[in-house]
Parts: structure tokens; C-alpha cells; sequence
């Protein structure tokens, strides 16, 4: 077909007019796909609590099973990115309470084997010194701690890793497995010990099982005395009623905190430990004593970055519960940070214990 004089000028000007429109659209379309390639971003995944299968009280002459972390869990964990180191304090204190299960031998079921006589998973032990030194404390309070030589390991890995803890106690009761210990960037200036460690239970005679910690440790001119615990867990056992147990064991706690109340009324404590019963049971109430009297204990309630407040996953009965503490008496009250108060929920936190740690800091 010919085109005459007057229709040639015609197309051509439509052919003016649609290449700047299709160049536009193929531009915008362009622009559209490169703008969303760079803002894609691997974002952290919904909190999900991954799946630990150990638990925190096994008798020594039992299996004990440790943490598994199912796929998926893995894989968020590979998703959410770890915080970096957090440098260590210049003023103020940075404590720590920490349940690190079982940093001990005993019978232990690895990889589908039982073990006996077995000492913590390596790859647990790296975890938890991990996390550890990666939030820079000044003082930790440790828990399920198995030997003196067991503290001294965790002492001189913490070193390894960057954070130097030269000053420790070690102690316990009449468990003779699980004992607790405390690590101190500055000087231990005093240990005791309670006056009273037995008690009576239905006509039977009883001791506390992990004994007391006590151990004054001055800070910049400050003097703080830390109170350490691990109460009766709530394993029943065929030598008492274990809720009742640890009833007992927390009125002699609180029988030494009033001891030190009797010779200092203003006592910068900080009582701490894994308790075992959440708050408000009759176990945590008869260790913080009477509200607003002169000798209360306040317990910071630290939460996690998701806001939630529990410290312990009881794998075999699937329970979440806050049971590990930092309480504080009226006259150290004023200097915590309680904004500042956390539950560490960092990724790897499931592969060192079956508890979360807590930080504290004190201005």
C-alpha cells in the first residue's frame, strides 16, 4: 500500500508521539525491578524458642539428654544476626546470673549414646562462653557448676576469649555434683558462710543441697555483697516433697539475709540464683520477705528483646518459666539500671544451657 502526501506526515507524527511513551514505560518498568533489588533485605525472623531437650537438675547416676535445636530452629538461627561484643564497663557494674547446666561429668546422652562419666558437649561449652564474653560482665554468677576445676576451666576460657575474670569463689552443699561459683574482674575482699544449712521435714533431717554463696566484692570504692543460690529443683525425688524442699531451702536463704541485716542495715546485696518457682509462689515471697519493709528485696524484672520474661525451657514438659533472678536490697535499689536489665536471648543461647542468663547493671 502507497502512502500519499497526506497520510505519510500523519504517521510519522503518532510515531513522534509513542517512542517518548514506550521509552517511559520500559524505563519505569527498569527503574521498578532495580529499586526493589537493592532494598531487599534478609530480615530476622519471627522469636521462636528453639527446641532444647536437656534439662536443668539430672541425678548423677541417670541419663541425661542434651540440647537438640530442630532445622527449622536452626535456620532461623543462621538468620538472626549475633550482636557484637559489648565493651567493658569503665563505671558502674555489669553482673551476671547464669545457670550454665550441668558444667560438670556425669552420665550423659550424646548422639544417640549413653556416655558415662561424660563432661559437657565442647560445642556447649564454646557456646556458653560465647555468649558469655560477648556481653563483657564485670562479675558472674554461675550455677550447675560441677568441680573447682570445672570454675578454673570457665575461668580460663573466658580469658581466651577476651574477658579476664582473675578473682573467683567456689562453694556448695550437700549435692556432690552441682555447686556454684562467682568470677570477679575485681578483688573477692570476703566470704562467709551461713550459720544454719539444716532443716526438718516430715521428722526427717535435711541439708541444703547447693549450699550459699557469699562473697563480698568491692568495686571502685564500693562494696557489694552477692548472695548466690540454686534451689531444690522441681524433680520429685523419694526423699521429700520437693516443692516443700524448696520452701525450706528458701527460708534458710532468707535466715542469712536477715543475719546480715542484723549486723548492717543498709547491706548492698544482690541475692541471685535459679530459684526454681516462678514469682509470687510462697518460695520467692519468703526470700524477698515483707513488701516495703526495711529489709525487702526488689527483683529487677529484666525481659528479652521480644519483652517476654522467661528464663528456662523445661524441654520434656514443653514449660517456659521465669525462674532464675536478681534481686537487690533497699540500699543498692537506687543505682540499678532497671531500663538497662536484660534476658539474653542471643541466637546461640539454646545451644550453651537450657537457661537464659540475666545482666544487670548498677550505675
Amino acid at each position: 500500500m502507497s502512502l500519499n502526501a497526506v497520510q505519510f506526515p500523519a504517521i510519522l507524527s503518532s510515531i513522534k508521539t509513542a517512542i517518548p511513551r514506550f521509552l517511559g514505560v520500559v524505563l519505569c518498568a527498569f527503574a521498578g525491578l532495580s529499586f526493589t533489588s537493592c532494598d531487599r533485605k534478609e530480615s530476622s525472623p519471627d522469636w521462636n524458642p528453639p527446641v532444647n531437650q536437656a534439662t536443668s537438675e539430672v541425678p548423677s547416676t541417670s541419663v541425661a539428654s542434651v540440647p537438640v535445636v530442630s532445622t527449622l530452629a536452626v535456620e532461623k538461627i543462621a538468620q538472626t544476626p549475633t550482636p557484637s561484643a559489648e565493651a567493658p564497663s569503665t563505671e558502674g557494674l555489669r553482673f551476671m546470673n547464669y545457670n550454665v547446666e550441668n558444667w560438670l561429668t556425669m552420665d550423659r546422652y550424646v548422639e544417640r549414646k549413653n556416655l558415662k562419666g561424660a563432661p559437657k558437649p565442647d560445642s556447649e561449652k564454646a557456646a556458653a562462653i560465647a555468649l558469655m564474653a560477648r556481653h563483657s560482665p564485670d562479675i558472674i554468677g554461675l550455677c550447675e557448676i560441677g568441680t573447682a576445676e570445672d570454675l578454673a576451666e570457665i575461668q580460663e576460657k573466658l580469658k581466651a576469649a577476651g574477658l579476664d575474670l582473675p578473682h573467683l569463689h567456689y562453694t556448695g552443699g550437700s549435692d556432690a555434683v552441682r555447686h556454684l561459683g562467682i568470677l570477679s574482674r575485681f578483688p573477692i575482699t570476703a566470704t562467709a558462710k551461713p550459720a544454719v544449712v539444716d532443716y526438718q521435714l516430715d521428722g526427717k533431717a535435711h541439708s541444703i543441697g547447693r549450699g550459699i554463696l557469699d562473697a563480698t566484692i568491692t568495686v571502685r570504692a564500693k562494696s557489694y555483697r552477692f548472695i548466690g543460690v540454686h534451689l531444690k529443683s522441681k524433680r520429685e525425688t523419694d526423699v521429700g516433697d520437693q516443692a516443700a524442699m524448696r520452701l525450706s531451702e528458701a527460708r534458710l536463704l532468707r535466715r542469712h539475709i536477715d543475719s546480715v541485716f542484723a549486723t548492717d542495715a543498709d547491706a548492698r546485696l544482690v541475692v541471685y540464683g535459679d530459684l526454681n518457682d516462678p514469682p509470687a509462689t510462697p518460695t520467692i515471697k519468703a526470700i524477698t520477705g515483707k513488701f516495703n519493709a526495711p529489709t525487702y528485696l526488689t527483683a529487677i524484672p529484666p525481659q528479652d528483646s521480644a519483652k517476654t520474661a522467661w528464663t528456662h525451657h523445661w524441654a520434656i514438659n514443653d514449660v517456659y518459666s521465669r525462674i532464675d533472678y536478681i534481686m537487690v536490697s533497699p540500699a543498692l535499689k537506687p543505682e540499678v539500671d532497671f531500663p538497662a536489665a536484660k534476658i539474653i536471648d542471643d541466637a546461640d543461647w539454646s545451644q550453651a544451657s537450657d537457661h537464659r542468663a540475666i545482666l544487670a547493671i548498677f550505675r
